[in-house]
């Protein structure tokens, strides 16, 4: 499409189903709020979080009605997907509500496997390389759902609402399991009993801990992918949403919609970063291996569930529905 086509008049009705979605989260989590007010850290806060969206999102729907075209139509998408990187954060105030159960996950990862795999995997391959390509995969993770989302939006038009739907609502039933499964993860768990306790198969129940400690275990820095990595999580990382990994499910959700989307470039170009990616949740002890496994079928289960959702409520035609 040419690019007047986007600057072209064409008024369509209606919110995109992400800002419907956005919406609908965030009168669900108010009314956590409520719920958790004494509790929390900063509840006034998170409403005021809320109030801003309200604003940001209303304010680009009023410059979309003052200039109706598709260009400013696309730009309306930002608020709700940036909302994910406040919605994140709330998780571990949520949960943090609850006593951790990292014993119980630690406990089926030695059960099943015999070990922890989060000591093992990072031990086995410890060298430079192996570091730095887990790390880079780890760190693509938001880059393949952009060009993903991007994709969609400038070359499948059409679809766009219906991959925007699957995509957020994933998100947030992610985010909601998060805020009733308190699990902190490998680097928060192994830091606060001790590695030596996990490497002897010991893993004591930590109740509230979490709600006053959010140290991690330290990785070695090998390159600048661990570094971005550590960055990262320095400033975003809390003690929450360990199971089942967002990291696989979501990278996975993002590789379904790119083999959907007809377009095998996108796809077989993401699909090495993926691996390293999968691999590397384990790797850089952000998750237990069960978390990452169960990651990857949880996010199957969404992208079907998401799809016939939109496919059955949705006042789609045509294109949007053979998603």
């Amino acid at each position: 499409m040419a690019l007047k086509e986007y600057f072209k008049k064409d008024y369509e009705k209606g919110l995109w189903s992400m800002e419907g979605l956005t919406l609908i989260y965030m009168a669900f989590t108010t009314i956590l709020i409520g719920i958790y007010w004494r509790g929390l850290a900063a509840p006034v806060d998170m409403l005021l979080t809320r109030l801003l969206m309200l604003v940001a999102m209303g304010a680009m729907y009023g410059i979309y009605r003052w200039y109706p075209c598709r260009a400013l139509r696309i730009i309306r998408v930002v608020p709700p997907l940036l909302g994910l990187i406040f919605w994140y954060p709330e998780t571990y105030d949520f949960c943090s509500q609850l006593p951790y159960l990292d014993h119980v996950f630690a406990g089926i990862d030695q059960t099943l496997f015999g070990c922890q795999p989060a000591l093992v995997f990072n031990t086995v391959l410890s060298c430079t390389f192996w570091s730095e390509a887990f790390n880079m995969g780890y760190y693509a993770y938001y880059y393949m759902m952009g060009a993903t989302l991007i994709f969609y939006l400038l070359c499948r038009y059409p679809e766009a609402d219906k991959a925007g739907f699957v995509f957020l609502a994933s998100f947030f039933l992610f985010y909601l399991i998060y805020e009733f499964l308190p699990v902190a993860g490998p680097q928060f768990y192994f830091k606060a009993v001790g590695t030596e306790a996990a490497e002897k198969g010991v893993f004591p129940a930590v109740g509230y801990y979490f709600q006053t400690h959010t140290e991690m275990l330290m990785p070695e820095i090998k390159g600048i992918f661990s570094q971005l990595v550590l960055g990262a999580q320095e400033i975003g990382e809390r003690p929450t949403a360990a199971f089942p990994s967002s990291h696989v499910g979501m990278s996975t959700v993002t590789m379904l919609l790119a083999w959907r989307a007809r377009n095998k470039w996108l796809f077989w170009v993401m699909m090495p970063l993926y691996l390293l990616l999968c691999c590397g949740t384990v790797y850089i002890q952000a998750h237990y291996l069960i978390d990452s496994i169960c990651g990857f079928f949880t996010a199957i289960l969404f992208f079907v569930l998401t799809s016939k959702f939109y496919n059955k409520f949705s006042s789609c035609r045509g294109a949007y529905c053979k998603l």
